[in-house]
């Protein structure tokens, strides 16, 4: 069976390709959610209305027709169910027909060059914000479900990007088409579609990856935080991915979690402390570097642990005598998790050994030994830090 997927565009008519146009009156059967077919006069020929991958799989299975259209809004290379449908429908020629995207018809509205977009989707989920606009000159999001342009205004201008410049596009295409610009603050009422798509604007973007804050830009308090260098050392040594799932246990002022949080922005960073100042000053500190991917909650370790999703990476900063068992939590939801204490006492050192030794786990060993040369009465001073090892193993 030849099977088309088709993009067709914002409304189905005015932003309908020719291309796709015909593809939809050459096919026997249309298949595609209500919304998509009611774009199409009804004319007697089969319609299956889905869009669930594996239905329209087990439909097509079983029909008789020899040409299906599969009716796709926008593009079928952009956010679009076309992938998962190409997987399902291995066994059917499978056609794709490009359609008008809702960022190419948006940005033309707005008069925007998309060539250097930055692109999240938070259609039906409530991913990061913050991280992304603070990371990009310019970022896309594809809204839907509860993070509707009112919710991204609301968590932009909770973390400290409440003057950044937002353009919202709401029913693309249709009549009651609305395109609305400001900043975010001024807009955390607006009332929108909830198939909305919003492009941030933020001047003030960060273009390089951050390492090695230095520790007067965090929030402090009398709770313990990773210095600067060792925590930059900390962090490179677990290879974090964009899309990693992390945690930070005995976060202190959640300088680690930061760290941790720039590098994957498509993932999560998870924190305990069993302070509630450090947790209070871990909340101020992500919200002041726009971390909105960090989740800090209040317990000790390894119980609260429990609750955390599986660690592809784990920073330990304080056991509280609770290595070993804080090991035995982490391995079972993933063998494979890279884990790296730091260690200021020799007590910590050992047990921190034994712990991969036991487990037959490689580990590396590294001392970290900190000095700063500071002015003093016109001489230049040396002024060291306490020494630092960090064990760092899989």
């Amino acid at each position: 069976m030849i099977v088309d997927l088709i993009g067709i565009g914002m409304d189905g008519g005015s932003t309908l390709t020719a291309a796709a146009a015909q593809a939809i009156r050459d096919a026997e059967l249309l298949i595609g959610a209500r919304r998509m077919l009611d774009t199409v006069p009804d004319d007697g020929r089969e319609r299956f209305y889905a869009y669930d991958s594996i239905k329209i799989a087990e439909h097509l299975a079983t029909c008789k027709a020899s040409h299906a259209a599969i009716l796709l809004s926008g593009d079928v290379g952009f956010f679009s169910g076309a992938k998962s449908l190409t997987k399902a429908l291995l066994h059917h020629e499978i056609r794709l027909i490009p359609g008008i995207s809702s960022v190419a018809y948006f940005c033309a509205k707005t008069a925007i060059s998309w060539d250097n977009l930055h692109f999240v989707s938070l259609h039906g989920t409530q991913e990061s914000v913050a991280v992304h606009v603070r990371s990009h000159a310019r970022t896309f999001f594809l809204l839907g479900g509860e993070m509707n342009a009112a919710a991204v205004c609301q968590r932009l201008t909770d973390y400290h990007l409440e003057n950044v410049q937002v353009f919202i596009g709401s029913r693309l295409g249709y009549p009651d088409e609305q395109i609305i610009t400001g900043i975010a603050q001024d807009l955390t009422n607006c009332e929108t579609d909830p198939l909305s798509v919003m492009i941030v604007e933020n001047p003030n973007w960060c273009p390089y990856l951050p390492t090695c804050i230095p520790d007067d830009q965090f929030q402090r308090g009398n709770v313990p935080m990773t210095k600067s260098q060792v925590r930059g050392m900390t962090v490179s040594s677990l290879n974090i991915a964009k899309n990693s799932v992390c945690w930070d246990i005995g976060c202190g002022t959640g300088s680690v979690s930061v760290e941790m949080a720039l590098r994957c922005p498509d993932g999560r960073v998870w924190s305990l402390d069993k302070s509630e100042e450090a947790v209070l000053l871990s909340a101020e500190n992500a919200r002041r570097f726009s971390c909105d991917n960090i989740r800090i909650l209040q317990g000790s370790a390894p119980d609260a642990l429990e609750e955390f999703p599986t660690p592809d990476a784990v920073f330990i900063g304080g056991s509280s005598r609770e290595l070993d068992a804080i090991f035995n939590v982490i391995l079972r939801k993933n063998p494979n998790a890279r884990i790296a204490i730091n260690a200021v006492t020799l007590e910590t050192l050992r047990f921190a050994q034994d712990a991969f030794s036991i487990r037959k786990m490689n580990c590396s060993i590294t001392q970290i030994a900190v000095t700063d040369i500071q002015s003093v009465s016109g001489y230049s001073m040396l002024r060291a830090q306490n020494p630092v090892f960090l064990i760092q193993g899989v």
